[in-house]
């Protein structure tokens, strides 16, 4: 029996519905990629939506507000950083290579420090993130939490109190290193330098230490 073919109809239906979801992640990809760039409080809605493809009207099929916005870009953010950190370790395993070196040394780089676009979502947003929307601030929270819990799993020999607290102390200095450096890059490169590499020589010896 020959499968029945759907009314015009509800085909147009399933096609406008993917395309909806295809609109809206394009306005978050957009939007995640200039507030990233420029800062939050720098970018209007009008260049958010040109960016994406789409005219101010179009946006408010999709999102109320762009504080709504903010949230969902902050919430792909942490989402992609999440990716971004799990592939670190895996790809640090099947070269049975310590991971959590492996991750200080991408992280206190100078290709991290010039990959805002894509790095991680912690730094790049850790200016802005003070004032957000509440819904933005706790995306933030929860991603710096679990990142720390992540790095916590790595730390051998101590009790899950101590671990959590040597990953916050060893976070911590990642990010304001590279916080520090990336603000001073085209003032002063020398100095973003100096600021990079003398975290990562303090961060590689704590971790040697916590072997």
């Amino acid at each position: 029996m020959a499968a029945i073919e759907p009314l015009n109809g509800s085909r147009n239906m399933g096609v406008s519905k993917r395309q909806a979801i295809e609109n809206k992640e394009a306005i978050v990809t957009a939007a995640e990629k200039l507030f990233r760039e420029r800062g939050v409080a720098d970018v209007g809605l009008s260049e958010l939506t040109k960016a994406a493809g789409f005219t101010q009207g179009g946006f408010y099929n999709h999102f109320k507000s762009k504080d709504a916005l903010v949230a969902a870009a902050m919430d792909k953010a942490m989402e992609d950083g999440a990716n971004l950190l799990l592939a670190g370790f895996d790809a640090a395993h099947a070269k049975a290579a310590d991971p959590m070196r492996q991750y200080a040394e991408w992280y206190l780089s100078t290709e991290h420090l010039a990959n805002i676009e894509s790095g991680c979502p912690l730094t790049a947003y850790a200016g802005d993130v003070r004032r957000l929307g509440p819904e933005a601030r706790q995306s933030y929270a929860h991603g710096l939490s679990w990142n720390i819990d992540q790095l916590a799993a790595l730390m051998d020999g101590e009790s899950p109190q101590e671990k959590r607290k040597k990953a916050v102390t060893l976070f911590s200095q990642m990010v304001g290193s590279l916080v520090l450096s990336r603000a001073v890059a085209e003032a002063a490169p020398a100095l973003a330098e100096e600021v990079l590499d003398d975290g990562r020589r303090q961060v590689l010896q704590a971790i040697a230490g916590a072997a």
